[in-house]
């Protein structure tokens, strides 16, 4: 017990002695095993943000886009299109708008240059897209009835577009659509499943026919459906929609889009992890040749410890067992640093914390058989040194 004591202390003092070595030793298993928790942690955790995200806003609701036909530049749905979705048994609610093309939307005066370049996009909505999108507004209110009924020239504004025009909450703003005066009644909240959502106007659907002389049709629904039914209603939409006419319907559902970045996260965590993989490989070829050069330093060592009688077994387990140590402390420091990233990434993304402390101890195990085949060829070739030769060598 006393002779393992003493061989344990003399392969912690020899690695301990040269703490710049050292370090650079464990630099490999300690990148190589932070990467792979690292790559596990973060995929993880987005995953699990997209998880709260999906649970958060539904993964029924569709959007039914207008197609057309070929060489139509503005292609719109039938005008009664709400109520024939609505006919379908597993649709729970359904809300139309209209992209009304040539408006352009100017919050000041002397703008006009600018969003004639880079317009706006203008829409009439329904009453009801915050309840069927699950959106609340931020400020304000949506366009209701009573802005259809007294012809109220009534605009809400993206969250997006609200931010870009310097809208404060509760202000009054007028703003121009074509020339005409609308005032901002209410700024819509952030749409994840429809980011374009984000950067339009909204007005009413009279203010679309009498103001900017549109047909009254719209070109897109967004519609929500029935648990466990929306794969099922997206196919049969577009024939609820056009009746068999020669109206073309296309149906998209954007939850699917969170649902694929999740899994292309799992692509990305498998190419962090055999970028780990290969780091600790690296690592261990420099374990191999640094401690190869530190034989060849410490070859009077050596020769004075062969010298007083400790075998060559002893020698060999005294740089095993530094190998063994630099895999274990890369391993723990590795894991320590991937795990503090992971907290830090989901900290600043406000993602949910996922690690998977039960792969731990794999990568670490990973670092550590790396590091001793690694310092296998040092501990055979300074167990091999003889008195005599260690001489020369030092």
């Amino acid at each position: 017990m006393s002779a393992t004591r003493d061989l344990v202390g003399v392969a912690w003092t020899g690695l301990m002695a040269r703490k710049v070595r050292t370090l650079l030793i464990l630099l490999g298993p300690i990148i190589g095993v932070a990467s792979m928790v690292g790559a596990v942690g973060l995929t993880e955790s987005a995953k699990g943000a997209l998880q709260v995200q999906l649970a958060t806003l539904g993964t029924n609701l569709i959007i039914a886009q207008a197609g057309g036909t070929f060489g139509s530049q503005n292609p719109t749905l039938p005008g009664d299109a709400v109520r024939r979705v609505d006919s379908v048994s597993s649709v729970t609610s359904a809300a139309a708008t209209t992209n009304l093309s040539g408006v352009i939307s100017v919050p000041v005066q002397g703008a006009s240059t600018y969003y004639e370049a880079f317009p706006v996009p203008v829409r009439a909505a329904d009453d009801s897209l915050p309840s069927v999108l699950q959106v609340r507004l931020i400020d304000g209110r949506w366009l209701d009835s009573a802005d259809r009924v007294l012809h109220l020239r009534s605009v809400v504004l993206g969250s997006g577009i609200a931010k870009q025009y310097g809208y404060l909450p509760g202000e009054t703003r007028t703003i121009r659509l074509n020339n005409t005066n609308f005032g901002v009644v209410g700024v819509l909240g952030k749409v994840p499943l429809d980011p374009t959502l984000d950067n339009a106007a909204f007005v009413t659907q009279w203010a679309a026919q009498h103001v900017f002389d549109t047909n009254g049709k719209p070109n897109e629904l967004y519609i929500r459906t029935k648990d466990g039914t929306t794969a099922a209603t997206a196919t049969v939409l577009a024939t609820a929609i056009n009746l068999g006419g020669p109206d073309q319907v296309s149906t998209q559902v954007p939850s699917n889009v969170l649902a694929a970045q999740a899994q292309a996260n799992k692509t990305l965590q498998k190419v962090a992890l055999f970028a780990g993989l290969l780091v600790l490989t690296v690592g261990g070829l420099g374990i191999a040749n640094v401690m190869s050069i530190s034989v060849i330093q410490r070859s009077s060592e050596i020769g004075i410890r062969r010298a007083v009688g400790h075998s060559r077994s002893k020698i060999g387990a005294q740089f095993l067992l530094e190998s063994l140590f630099v895999g274990v402390l890369g391993g723990v420091l590795g894991a320590l640093i991937g795990i503090a990233v992971v907290y830090l990434v989901s900290s600043l993304e406000h993602w949910v914390v996922e690690i998977g402390y039960g792969q731990i101890p794999i990568w670490m195990g990973l670092a550590l058989l790396v590091s001793v085949i690694a310092g296998l060829y040092p501990s055979i070739r300074a167990a091999r040194l003889e008195p005599l030769e260690t001489l020369r060598l030092g």
